[in-house]
């Protein structure tokens, strides 16, 4: 059962709405192609590695999404 609450806004439930549609398996193969990505970055050797650890960071984010996308599925967009 959804947490009705009256702060919420046309915006936010229509962004829940379009987000529930979302697989949450998309979210973690996101997260762990970020992973794969830095990684093979980081083992290319080249002089730069900030490419690699700036791809590195978008795992966590990825998983956050997953984790809200999976509350919204759960708990209800209404």
């Amino acid at each position: 059962m959804a947490l009705t609450t009256g702060n919420e806004d046309k915006v936010t439930k229509e962004v829940e709405q379009q987000t529930s549609k979302i697989p949450s398996i998309l979210f973690l193969a996101a997260s762990l192609a970020a992973m794969g990505i830095s990684a093979a970055l980081k083992c290319c050797k080249t002089k730069d590695d900030n490419t690699a650890l700036f791809v590195g960071q978008w795992a966590a984010p990825f998983l956050l999404l997953g984790i809200y996308n999976k509350i919204v599925k759960t708990e209800g967009h209404n």
